[in-house]
């Protein structure tokens, strides 16, 4: 178990958010933009000032997700996931931890629901953090999931 300094206090923050999309794009082609290594990695990016320094992709139950990138800031991000239940065109639910450089800020639990609406998806994603040792997220998380699902929609058009 590591050693705590005690010029470090530890404390953790817990936030809900639940974010709603509708596609045009079918629960198989929204399943697919969020599954296919190569489909997820025309919209799941870090934007301007952001280079990619690592990904891997795995969905599937115990299956791992791993990016890594580098703000213009010089600052290093991290996200690694462990799927924990995949039903094909219609639920994901993974666990993920962010790093910023070697600093873990956060642990989440994240569920993707995919529901019909007639010719369109219903994406409902709803996550449980857990922000630690003084991060404030101040609503950042959810707004860039905002971001990253509104460029999803794009790369479906």
């Amino acid at each position: 178990m590591p050693k705590t300094s005690s010029s470090s206090p530890r404390s953790v923050v817990h936030a809900t958010f639940c974010i709603e999309r509708t596609y045009p794009a079918s629960p198989a082609q929204v399943f697919k933009a969020l599954t296919d290594p190569a489909a997820k990695a025309k919209w799941f990016t870090g934007g301007n000032g952001y280079t990619l320094l690592a990904r891997e992709m795995d969905v599937r139950p115990g299956g791992r997700e791993h990016v890594k990138g580098r703000w213009e800031t010089g600052v290093v991000s991290t996200f690694d996931a462990v799927y924990h239940d995949v039903v094909a065109d219609e639920r994901i639910v993974y666990a993920y931890e962010m790093h910023l450089d070697d600093r873990k800020i956060s642990v989440s639990l994240a569920t993707l629901e995919l529901k019909p609406a007639g010719t369109d998806t219903h994406l409902v994603m709803t996550e449980q953090g857990a922000f630690l040792d003084g991060y404030d997220d101040a609503g950042s998380r959810e707004h860039g999931s905002n971001f990253l699902l509104e460029a999803l929609g794009k790369s479906l058009k």
